[in-house]
Parts: C-alpha cells; structure tokens; sequence
C-alpha cells in the first residue's frame, strides 16, 4: 500500500461519496422517465468532484519560489463548473405546443449534481449528504403535502382542452357545462373546421389534482354536442 498514499485515498473517498450521491439523484430522475438519467448524473457530480479537487489540490502545489510568487483561488476552476453546467440545464428545457415549459425542474437537478460534486470535492460530506436529502424531500414529499394541506390554487393543475363541436349551438352549452363543473377557465378560443359543420375549442383551464385524466376526459365526452376531445396536461 505504499505507493497509495492517504491523499490518495482520500479523493477516491470523495469522488465514491460524489459518485453515490450523484446515484441517488439520478435514479430520482430515472424513475420519473425524465432527461436526466443515472448515466448523466453520475457523470456531472464525479466530473465536478474531480475538477473541484484538482482546483483544490493545484492551488497548493505551486508554492512558487523566492523570485516568483504564484497566488492561486482554490475554487477558482469549480467555479466555472457551475456556470460551464448551464448548456446542459437549457437542453433538458422544453416548449411544447401548448406554449407550456417542461423540465425547469430537472434542469435545476442537473444544476444540484454539480453542486454535489463540487461540495464532496472541497470536503463538505456532511452538507453534501444533507443537501441531497433536502433535494430529494423538495421535489418528492413537499409537492404531496401542499397538494392537500395547501392553498386551493395550489391545489389545481393546468390543462389544455381541445374539444370538437358537432353544432355550432353546442359551443355555448359545453362552456357552460365546464363552468359548472368548476373547469376554470383562464383562456379560450374558437375555431371553425374546413369542410365540416364542427367547430373546435381550446380551453385553457385549471382542474382539481384530485381528477385523474381518464376521469376528466369522461366528464367532457359526456356533455352533449361533443365528439372529440384532447385532454394537453
């Protein structure tokens, strides 16, 4: 064991801690089928460990001389890790056609892996551990809790209606039977199809999270007039 001295099995201490870390936010992901899978998030949290402790450790390796005195910032290469991992946040960031934005959230969870790495790879174990903890509660348990001890706003979910309308009567009585049925509704518009004495609806509306998509494409398919329908979530 000679030739594996105690520095060096101290950062491979840190980057096993970044690489299990790392593990745990990227199966978080996995399992909710988003872009950020185990494989890139392993990579970014022992990458950025890896870069954090050669920042650390080159700092000190080069005391200079008598002539020359070399003045290093240990963090100065982790630094240009948290704003070198924004290329990645912005590609797991969707439009979708319904003017919606998806996957701020996992563009911010690429954003905590790096931090991870850079914190076990400075020697902050403890926080890092916890930090990945408070993630894992902030995105898992705290979204359950305000869904039913929150607010009512916070209580209800977006969605995107599009619905076909066989008579051009029925426009008015589906905007009604939605309004009775408690569809907020926040923005709509009516559109005319070629060829067919049908008019389309798209409703943008606020449901219960109570409701389940099946449930609330069966309340819609129920009313009269209505022959299709399109449930965006």
């Amino acid at each position: 064991m000679d030739w594996l001295q105690w520095a060096d099995l101290e950062m491979i201490t840190k980057l096993s801690i970044s690489a299990v870390l790392g593990l745990v936010i990227g199966l978080e992901r996995e399992l909710k089928r988003k872009p950020l899978g185990l494989k890139t998030s392993l990579v970014i949290s022992i990458i950025s460990c890896l870069l954090t402790i050669v920042s650390v450790e080159s700092a000190y390796s080069f005391p200079g001389s008598d002539d020359v005195r070399i003045q290093m910032d240990p963090l100065r290469l982790a630094a240009q890790i948290v704003s070198g991992i924004g290329f990645l946040g912005a590609g797991v960031i969707l439009r979708r056609g319904n003017e919606t934005i998806s996957g701020l959230t996992t563009a911010a969870m690429i954003w905590g892996a790096a931090g991870i790495g850079i914190a076990v790879g400075a020697g902050f174990y403890v926080e890092a551990v916890f930090g990945v903890l408070l993630l894992l509660i902030s995105v898992e348990l705290i979204p359950l809790v305000v869904s039913r001890l929150g607010p009512k706003r916070l209580k209800r979910r977006d969605l995107t209606l599009r619905i076909t309308v066989n008579q051009p009567e029925g426009i008015k009585t589906v905007m009604e039977e939605l309004t009775r049925q408690r569809f907020s509704i926040s923005q709509s518009k009516i559109k005319d199809l070629q060829g067919e004495e049908h008019h389309l609806l798209e409703i943008k509306t606020r449901v219960n999270v109570k409701h389940s998509l099946p449930q609330i494409y069966f309340m819609i398919k129920e009313i009269d007039y209505v022959q299709n329908v399109e449930i965006i979530s």
